[in-house]
């Protein structure tokens, strides 16, 4: 059936490159899109297919060595070479973008309230106190507890989750007419998923917002989509409505994406394996209150009694809803955040260790972050991010054999060696994340708690990440925390899972145990909303 509503966004022969040491790379190869109102297009592909770098290049957003050409006209405006001021009435207004990353998108020096109430101020006016009821609102619409409270912390404060809701927050401020959302759920568990789908459907009803849904996530497009544009490298392989894309799909391509899924289970270790990393009554406490807005100071509890024991090779999944304690719990372990408990690596006891006296260790405690692009500096190369550890724990080793270093690490998370004298933008996000584990391998550790290593990459890379986590686990006898809300890849990777809520432990067993049988029903819940979408 022809779908008669207007086209509001016309992309035409789009190109984007990129100019690098190693010279052009073209990471969209003249594409056509067309994205009709209140419509959704999912754009969908692997990491590295173009999806996101075609959106930047629409929106003018592409780093200083980044060129895009031919046409993207916004209800007949081409925005194409439009000049920054005519491009900045569009932006923020009638096209709105939730990135990726959104801890590299939030000005770590303000607080949420603040720069939600900023594209309100900027294309309504009024003052930023003025804007306090709307940023309120906003915020009890997106799902963030505690609105009133909440509306003066900052970044640093919010969960993966928790922050990626301010992002769409602030998308949504001024009531777009086309809505680009880059994995704008990547980092949230199932359940908030739901909410924040729902969410953008109902405003989408409301005010005839179109969305262009850019995910690695099928299960979120087939029940969230209208139509499907399938890319693979720089290129659109295949486009449809959905129920024909997941019926009866065509190209190879888009039947091995939709055929991919986490496989597998690794080998537990032995009962009788050493205990390499404890905590035991860990608690994490943060100060609230203060800010733009006033409000009183007080605190919050973010981890609250858990202990937790770590086998030499063993996995243990820590899973549980944005602003669980998860990943608050993952650096109390290491050590890297003030908090009270017993800690012990090994044989020895780290409770009172300072700063300095952790530095040594650092070696065999290794973390790989949930946003990639927050952790990897922009001003070095790929090569300088995951060699930066040689020179203060192996300072003996030459130039030449960091260089061999960096080569090896590359090749074992599956990157072109010749990555490693390019910069982070100038990859996606799931390569970003890869280029995160070389960094954290490349030290041979001991203990790494992984941090949602996966949540950016697409189901095929996915399963490709796993198997090299696993590999190299069994190569070296590494022991993970594997911290992450997508239930599927913790059970493909976990010998044993820990369910969090609240910053406590509400369920703890064997992996089978707890996805054949759980006993809580918040534990059940999940389960629920994980394998039922």
């Amino acid at each position: 059936m022809t779908d008669s509503r207007e086209t509001i966004l016309a992309v035409r022969k789009l190109k984007v490159s990129f100019s690098t040491p190693d010279g052009t790379v073209e990471a969209v190869k003249g594409i056509d899109l067309d994205v009709k109102a209140g419509e959704t297009l999912a754009v969908v592909g692997e990491s590295g297919s173009g999806k996101s770098q075609t959106m930047m290049g629409i929106m003018g957003l592409l780093a200083g060595n980044g060129t895009v050409t031919g046409s993207a006209k916004y209800r007949g405006q081409e925005l194409v070479g439009l000049p920054l001021k005519a491009l900045n009435n569009v932006r923020g207004e009638k096209i709105t973008m939730i990135f990726q990353e959104p801890m590299t998108s939030l000005d770590p020096l303000y607080t949420i309230g603040r720069q939600i109430a900023e594209p309100i101020v900027h294309h309504r006016g009024g003052t930023f106190k003025q804007a306090r009821t709307r940023v309120l609102e906003l915020l009890e619409l997106v799902g963030i507890p505690e609105p009133k409270r909440r509306i003066d912390s900052y970044p640093h404060e919010l969960s993966g989750g928790q922050r990626q809701r301010v992002m769409i927050a602030m998308a949504l401020a001024n009531d777009p007419d086309i809505l680009i959302a880059d994995e704008p759920t990547t980092a949230l568990d199932v359940t908030i998923q739901a909410q924040i789908l729902d969410l953008l459907n109902s405003l989408q009803a409301k005010f005839g917002m179109a969305v262009v849904l850019i995910t690695h996530d099928l299960g979120i497009v087939r029940h969230f989509a209208s139509r499907v544009a399938v890319m693979r490298r720089g290129e659109v392989v295949e486009t449809g409505a959905t129920t024909d894309i997941f019926e009866r799909p065509q190209a190879d391509y888009t039947k091995m994406l939709l055929a991919a899924e986490p496989r597998g289970r690794k080998e537990p270790p032995a009962a009788t394996a050493p205990i390499v990393l404890e905590g035991a009554n860990v608690a994490v406490d943060y100060a609230t209150g203060g800010g733009l807005f006033g409000g009183s100071a007080g605190v919050f509890r973010a981890v609250d009694g858990v202990s937790i024991r770590l086998r030499e090779g063993q996995t243990i999944g820590v899973v549980g809803e944005s602003g669980s304690g998860k990943s608050t719990l993952g650096r109390a372990l290491l050590r890297l955040i003030p908090s009270s408990g017993r800690y012990r690596f090994g044989a020895t006891n780290i409770s009172d260790f300072s700063r300095s006296a952790m530095r040594p260790l650092r070696r065999q405690l290794q973390l790989v972050f949930q946003d990639p692009y927050g952790s990897l500096s922009p001003r070095q190369t790929v090569g300088e991010i995951i060699t930066e550890g040689l020179y203060v724990h192996e300072p003996q080793l030459s130039r030449a054999e960091r260089d061999k270093r960096a080569i090896e690490a590359l090749k074992e998370v599956g990157l072109d060696p010749a990555a490693r004298n390019r910069y982070p933008h100038e990859f996606s996000g799931g390569q970003r994340q890869r280029i995160a584990i070389a960094r954290a391998i490349i030290l041979k550790p001991k203990v790494v708690i992984l941090d949602e290593p996966t949540s950016a990459l697409d189901r095929s890379v996915q399963g490709q990440v796993i198997d090299l986590l696993r590999a190299l686990q069994k190569a070296y006898g590494l022991s993970y925390i594997f911290i992450s809300h997508d239930l599927s890849v913790i059970k493909a990777m976990s010998d044993y899972v820990v369910v969090m809520k609240n910053g406590r432990i509400v369920e703890e067993g064997d992996t089978d145990a707890i996805f054949e049988a759980p006993r809580e029903s918040y534990t059940q819940t999940l389960m629920s909303a994980a394998f039922t979408a």
